[in-house]
């Protein structure tokens, strides 16, 4: 079975940095993207970043552009998302995911076929 295992999450003072992993299997790196998610309480599930795995090409929301950072270490077959800067509104449950090509064009969560269970980030004001 797909699995995708995060962690790092944490709290963290405005300003501040935190570095998320994504464990994943070895099929599950193989997916042509693979990215980031994350939750805030009351809201919409909204798009982070995203990874194109032919190319890798990445993609990012513009409330984060410039200070977080999505890479992956194919010997490890582990993703990160690199956040810096980060800002009370970034305060989220931040989940990895996996999916076809066309996810990583379409940023739909609903093209992203594999989840993992979701970290906890916080950021104190």
């Amino acid at each position: 079975q797909v699995q995708l295992v995060e962690s790092g999450g944490g709290l963290v003072q405005a300003g501040g940095s935190l570095r998320l992993s994504c464990a994943a299997s070895a099929r599950t790196f193989s997916s042509s993207a693979m990215g980031w998610f994350r939750q805030a309480p009351g809201k919409e599930r909204e798009f982070v970043a995203a990874l194109r795995w032919i190319g890798g090409s990445t993609a990012y929301a513009d409330s984060v552009k410039g200070r977080f950072t999505i890479s992956r270490d194919n010997a490890k077959n582990t993703m990160y998302l690199q956040m810096n800067s980060l800002k009370p509104e970034d305060t989220a449950v931040y989940y990895c995911v996996a999916g076809g090509a066309g996810a990583y064009y379409t940023r739909d969560p609903a093209d992203f076929g594999s989840w993992g269970q979701g970290t906890q980030v916080t950021v104190s004001s």
